[in-house]
Formats: C-alpha cells, sequence, structure tokens
C-alpha cells in the first residue's frame, strides 16, 4: 500500500524543512547536559511547553510560588504534561484512548462532557484514520507525523473545549513516539506562542486540504521544532553553568 505522508514530502519545501528539523533535534540530545542530565532539560521543556500552551488557548502562564494554580486552564495543561509518560504506551497502541485521557486531564476544570469527540459528521472517521496513521499507518520521517498529528486535531478540533492543549500534547507524544525527541527536551509550543498570527495562519492553511496550505503548515512546524530545539539548548547551557 501507499504510504498516505509520502506524496507530502513532494510538496515544496517541505523534504529540506524537515530534515532541518529533525538535524536540530538530534543535536540537542548531544549536548554534554543531555547525555547524562537530560531530565533536568526535559523537566523545564514540559513545564515551558504547557505555559505556553496554556497562553495559546488563552489561560495564564504564571506559576505561583506556592504551586497553587487556580487558573483552569493552565491547570489543565500541567496536568497533561505531567501524565505525558504515563499516556505514552497508550498512544502508542490505542491513540484514540490516550486523546480520551489527555481530554479529561485538559478539560477537568473547565465543565461539560469530558473524553468524548464531538458527535459531528466526519470527526469520529478521521480520529480513526488518524490512530491508523500513528500505529504504523507510515513510515514517514518524525517532523512530518508529527506536523500532521498537530495540524488534523487542531483542525478537527474532535472536543467542545481544549483542543488546542491536547493537539499539542498530542504533537508532543507522536514527537516521542517516532523517536524524533525521545526525551521530550524540544518546546516548539514557545515559537507558536510568540507567532500566535503565523501559528493560526498556518493551521488555517492546513486545514484547507489545500497542498500550498498543508506545505505552508509543515513548514512552519519544522520551524517551530527547530526553535523549540533552541530552547532547549538554552536550557542544557543554562544547567552547565
Amino acid at each position: 500500500m501507499t504510504d498516505p505522508l509520502a506524496p507530502l514530502l513532494a510538496l515544496p519545501g517541505v523534504t529540506a524543512a524537515v530534515d532541518s528539523a529533525r538535524d536540530a533535534v538530534f543535536q540537542v540530545h548531544r549536548h554534554r547536559v543531555n547525555l547524562r542530565g537530560w531530565a533536568t532539560t526535559a523537566a523545564e521543556a514540559s513545564v515551558r511547553a504547557a505555559r505556553a500552551s496554556a497562553a495559546l488557548d488563552g489561560g495564564a502562564t504564571a506559576i505561583p510560588e506556592d504551586g497553587a494554580v487556580t487558573d483552569p486552564v493552565l491547570a489543565g495543561a500541567l496536568r497533561v504534561a505531567e501524565a505525558l509518560g504515563v499516556v505514552l504506551p497508550t498512544w502508542q497502541r490505542a491513540p484514540l484512548q490516550a486523546l480520551a485521557r489527555l481530554h479529561l486531564l485538559a478539560g477537568a476544570d473547565l465543565g461539560g462532557e469530558l473524553g468524548r469527540p464531538r458527535p459531528a459528521p466526519g470527526v469520529a472517521e478521521r480520529l480513526d484514520l488518524l490512530a491508523q496513521l500513528v500505529t504504523g499507518g507510515t513510515s514517514a520521517p518524525g517532523p512530518l507525523v508529527v506536523a500532521v498529528v498537530h495540524g488534523e486535531l487542531m483542525s478537527l478540533a474532535p472536543f467542545d473545549k481544549a483542543n488546542g492543549v491536547v493537539a499539542r500534547a498530542a504533537s508532543r507524544l507522536a514527537s516521542i513516539a517516532t523517536g524524533l525527541d525521545p526525551k521530550s527536551l524540544g518546546v516548539p509550543e514557545v515559537m507558536c506562542l510568540r507567532r500566535q498570527n503565523d501559528y493560526a495562519a498556518a493551521l488555517h492553511g492546513f486545514s484547507t486540504g489545500d497542498p500550498e496550505g498543508i506545505g505552508r503548515w509543515i513548514t512552519f512546524w519544522c520551524e517551530a521544532l527547530e526553535a523549540g530545539a533552541r530552547e532547549a539548548r538554552s536550557i542544557a547551557d543554562a544547567a552547565a553553568g
């Protein structure tokens, strides 16, 4: 069978962007601090990613000194970030169950029905296709798979709320599962926050299904992965003193 993501590599600029992103993430794993002390970088990256993801969904970014987070969006994003390691095995075998778990965590303080996709036409079918894709349905390189996971979940908005936090968390799971960022050191969410208009425009391009728009989203996300690798390097540099 033809790999469903293979044609995307032929879009202008995509292969070069994918290769550049993959190399940037690989290099940050080779940082001398991350060879043994990677857990420190990963912990800080997780918090920065959660804060940026919450802000993108309209939440707060500040964590009180006593750790008592009252903003519901930020609290959900932090819960999701903390649970990724536990959810990862479920993502690898049953991604729809993993998405439901992420939504329960992200939306716990937001009210409404949690863990169940909207009963809108096409939602269940597209989620099933995405699940097939991430459980062996493609051999495409990691950055491309992650871009598609992120873009599809954002475009589909399968839940009534907290879709952004869930989609960005799923993209982190996909980064780990594909081997792109196995230790989850990168923080691409920071660039998305700094360039919110570009982020939204690129996602809109993906949602149209037009090849030019899809290519624009993939190259944007690859740029975010490179920026996230620079963020990870700065964390490691600080840890090195």
